[in-house]
């Protein structure tokens, strides 16, 4: 049985107003904690928990990592140890709400660990699956040896591959609910925008219709234009950047939260 991609995390300088943005236009629910949203708001589509976290310096802004919920950390931990030695798993703080341990692949990109159970979960990770109309679909991240990073995560987390059209050398490993998508990095990619570093690049949700969710976005920002998507293809840079995001074959529609972070949006069929 595969195990769950069901995490992400970004980090803002505006995390109120972030986590407003994915309540208000995603539909996303919030544990109504306040105590421990003081510190950091999760919001949650009923399978995926997404913690939105302050900037403290020298953290960088943007979507910042994910994680995985396996059956049995230990065993996760014995195959690592046999196969990847050189990678380490440790042990986070008790106040995070996912995250029991972290641990990283081969190029660096680092990803919480977590197991039914562990005392540590809290907020939308501890409330239960529930259904709702908009869900995310996928996360990407771009790699240097996108092949060895689909080769790392589908025998460490035995996620299933599917064969997707779109971006060449992409890879497509599925809980069977949420994919992870390994594009390809190359410098040249980003010609006529600004470079970026491999990293995470996007994350994506699947909704009803999507002339229904412009409708929604556009009565969300005529009610408060704080929760404005950050536009993309304003100048040269942008539309060279949006074009690059349009390769993920997982969105028909393109968008960036209020801080700038990537998203694409398809309907759920």
């Amino acid at each position: 049985m595969p195990s769950k991609l069901n995490h992400l995390a970004i980090t803002t300088d505006h995390y109120a107003t972030i986590g407003m943005f994915y309540r208000a236009v995603f539909g996303m629910k919030v544990s109504g904690d306040t105590s421990r949203e003081m510190s950091a708001i999760s919001v949650g589509d009923g399978y995926v928990g997404m913690t939105i976290i302050p900037r403290r310096g020298g953290r960088k802004a943007g979507l910042d990592h994910f994680g995985i919920e396996v059956e049995d950390l230990d065993k996760v931990r014995d195959k690592m140890a046999r196969k990847y030695p050189d990678i380490e798993i440790v042990k986070r703080p008790g106040n995070r709400p996912f995250a029991s341990y972290s641990a990283h692949d081969p190029a660096g990109n680092y990803f919480d660990l977590s197991q039914p159970g562990h005392e540590n979960r809290a907020e939308v990770y501890a409330k239960g699956e529930w259904k709702q109309d908009n869900s995310i679909s996928h996360f990407a991240l771009r790699a240097r040896h996108a092949g060895k990073m689909a080769e790392f995560y589908s025998d460490m987390f035995d996620l299933e591959a599917r064969n997707v059209s779109g971006e060449p050398d992409s890879y497509h490993l599925t809980d069977g609910r949420v994919t992870l998508t390994i594009l390809p990095w190359t410098i040249s990619a980003f010609n006529g925008s600004g470079i970026e570093q491999p990293a995470m690049d996007h994350i994506g949700f699947r909704v009803p219709s999507v002339e229904g969710f412009k409708k929604n976005l556009a009565e969300v920002e005529r009610q408060n234009l704080q929760l404005r998507p950050k536009p993309l293809d304003f100048d040269s840079e942008g539309v060279a950047r949006l074009k690059l995001l349009a390769k993920c074959p997982h969105g028909s529609f393109h968008l960036a939260d209020p801080d700038g972070t990537l998203i694409d949006v398809a309907e759920d069929h």
